[in-house]
């Protein structure tokens, strides 16, 4: 529990999930605590150092993150999140462009679906999945399941150098739209 010294609150999209970051800062008595989806991680009480830098990890995968504390004026703080070594910004600007990410309903259930475009990968719910890539007539399919739901991306190039590769996710043969 976090208490009232809450002074920060990101929220990053991995491959495996997506995760709610929050930080709490005493700036009387130098507490620290992070906490990721509402687990606590990281706990320093009593700290007479009240700047530097905080190192925890995330996820399955345990991306390394860093959270900065500075001084502005007087009591004043400025707190920032580093997330594989990248600012928060280049992140999530680094991630929109290697991955593609779809949010498809399967027997009632939301599912976030994850293409990690430099590498291939899939993940779904969290779990990187089984896949069997092959080639066709118009470019690459990446099939995999979801529960009994047979599922593919579909890779096509669109002969545009600007545009590169689109990818597609089928699901029963039903076209997915891509999460904004």
């Amino acid at each position: 529990m976090l208490g009232g010294d809450v002074v920060g609150v990101w929220e990053i999209g991995l491959s495996d999930g997506v995760y709610r970051i929050e930080f709490a800062h005493g700036t009387t008595t130098g507490k620290r605590v992070i906490t990721v989806n509402g687990q606590e991680v990281l706990r320093k009480d009593w700290m007479f150092k009240l700047v530097g830098k905080e190192n925890f990890t995330v996820g399955g995968l345990n991306t390394k993150a860093t959270i900065y504390i500075e001084a502005i004026s007087g009591f004043t703080y400025e707190y920032s999140l580093e997330v594989g070594g990248k600012s928060l910004e280049k992140f999530i600007n680094n991630r929109a462009k290697i991955t593609k990410t779809w949010v498809v309903t399967v027997d009632g259930e939301d599912c976030r679906v994850v293409l990690e475009k430099d590498t291939m990968d899939v993940w779904c719910k969290g779990q990187k999945m089984d896949t069997m890539g092959e080639f066709v007539d118009d470019g690459t399919e990446t099939h995999f399941l979801v529960g009994e739901h047979e599922c593919f991306i579909k890779a096509v190039t669109t002969g545009k150098k600007r545009d590169g590769i689109v990818h597609y996710l089928i699901v029963d043969g039903k076209s997915i739209p891509a999460f904004k």
